[in-house]
């Protein structure tokens, strides 16, 4: 299916991004790559890189493939300055292949899976899905690699029961997400034929024998079908992989939709978009004539892992990645201080839009519309982070480059979400939290507005642009 060649040029860009992206391991990846066609040089965590550094220069690094630092540095940067962060996440909710996935039933070959996050599984169903991921491999040289997969034709189906066998499904539709949400990845064309109809399933009285292996072999804990599948993609005997992370995804690609191409219509928008956005932004902030600054914040995107589940790991926004980086970049006591006392972070990640058929949903005066604007979210427990100095910031930037700001606050007998920016915020860094509007938020198809991808380009970019003098301008304590 070819993607559409007339709507807003930024969301255009974005449905290619989207469709190469559909696990945070290759939204990592592309981002990458975006950023070394900018001219970004990559370091690595386990280097001394701070004595590679160099005032006006561009880096980036990444952690465990699934998380993404980029910073450029202005041309008279020195320990203390200030970090200017647009915080994402790449994760979102889907479901994921177990490490002992092997399922027969009833002749059917199927895949054992686990759900991720807080989806909206029954959108999962009688799609047609594909798995992506990471493999470790054995190269010939006898090293081991991990390397990105992603099979691009339909393999994987969770079929819903028809309603002759179920009349009552409209009225009350629930499943079970252990039993019943299992995709199917083929036949066992031997057993079609065979005297009973019912073959060995994992749930039976009698645990299965196993030969004794080598642990670090997977081979009995996968279908050979699919372990052989994994390995013509990667070009290497099946043997030789030793472990992976598989996801499904929606093989139908993103699009724009609506009478004007005015929607985009696509999985994983919470938070793709955001992330990228900040990629974007930053990318083209270094080939702008003002870029290096001479002097004032240091210009960071921060691409995090997991916040779907909490942000608790090593590649989320709990983890040490900020703390690192400011620490690397101010390592005295007083520079660290300085510079989170002169640092600003906008939590970026998506909002609800306005639903026409659940207007009630909505507190009365915090309807935020698709194409209309940033969305600042605001919350007086905090779960977002926002307050009256991070919104006046944002508006002043979006007022810059003549965006308008939308507002959307909970209804109070609702709960409320949350974002990276709460955590983030306690490191004492000042915090926003934006985002774009939206519908259908972690469906396996959400929906957007097309001209809001660079209405968030437009924010983050003047950020990158106008923070320091925004920020010089302001008197708080």
């Amino acid at each position: 299916m070819m993607l559409q060649s007339t709507g807003p040029e930024a969301a255009l860009r974005f449905l290619k991004f989207v469709n190469a992206s559909p696990t945070p391991f290759h939204a990592v990846n592309n981002a990458a790559l975006r950023l070394e066609k900018a001219g970004f040089k990559k370091i690595k965590e386990q280097d001394e890189w701070e004595k590679e550094i160099k005032a006006g220069g561009k880096y980036y690094f990444t952690r465990n493939q699934a998380a993404l630092i980029a910073f450029t540095l202005p041309q008279k940067w020195q320990p203390g300055a200030g970090l200017s962060v647009v915080a994402t996440h790449v994760d979102s909710p889907n479901l994921r292949v177990r490490p002992i996935s092997k399922r027969t039933k009833s002749a059917y070959l199927q895949v054992g899976v686990e759900t991720y996050g807080g989806g909206i599984w029954h959108s999962w169903l009688d799609r047609d899905l594909s798995l992506a991921g990471r493999v470790v491999i054995r190269e010939a040289s006898g090293n081991f690699k991990s390397k990105l997969v992603k099979i691009d034709r339909p393999l994987l189906r969770i079929p819903t029961l028809a309603i002759h066998l179920d009349r009552n499904v409209n009225e009350s539709f629930k499943f079970n997400q252990e039993t019943e949400f299992v995709p199917i990845l083929g036949l066992i064309e031997s057993q079609l034929n065979a005297p009973s109809s019912e073959s060995e399933s994992d749930s039976g009285d009698k645990a299965p024998q196993k030969k004794v292996t080598a642990a670090s072999s997977i081979q009995d804990n996968h279908h050979p079908a699919l372990l052989s599948l994994l390995a013509e993609e990667l070009s290497v005997a099946a043997e030789e992989i030793h472990d992976f992370e598989l996801h499904l995804y929606d093989t139908q690609p993103s699009v724009l939709g609506g009478l004007n191409n005015e929607f985009i219509f696509s999985p994983r928008m919470d938070n793709l978009v955001s992330s990228f956005c900040a990629v974007e932004a930053l990318a083209d902030s270094v080939s702008a004539q003002t870029f290096p600054s001479l002097e004032g914040n240091v210009n960071c995107i921060a691409l995090f892992n997991h916040e779907e589940i909490g942000s608790v790991s090593t590649t989320g926004a709990d983890s040490s990645l900020i703390p690192h980086l400011l620490n690397r970049l101010s390592p005295t006591p007083s520079s660290y201080a300085q510079s989170i006392s002169r640092s600003f972070l906008i939590s970026a990640d998506m909002g609800h839009a306005l639903h026409p058929n659940y207007t009630s949903k909505h507190e009365e005066k915090h309807k935020p519309q698709m194409n209309a604007g940033i969305v600042i979210k605001t919350n007086a427990k905090q779960r977002y982070a926002s307050d009256a100095i991070g919104s006046f910031i944002v508006k002043q930037l979006v007022e810059r480059k003549g965006g308008r700001v939308q507002e959307f606050e909970v209804r109070n007998d609702m709960p409320c979400g949350s974002t990276v920016g709460p955590m983030l915020s306690k490191i004492g860094i000042r915090t926003v939290d934006v985002g774009n509007p939206m519908l259908s938020m972690h469906s396996i198809r959400e929906t957007a507005g097309s001209h809001d991808v660079q209405h968030a380009i437009d924010l983050f970019s003047s950020f990158f642009e106008g923070f320091n003098a925004l920020d010089n301008q302001l008197t708080v304590d």
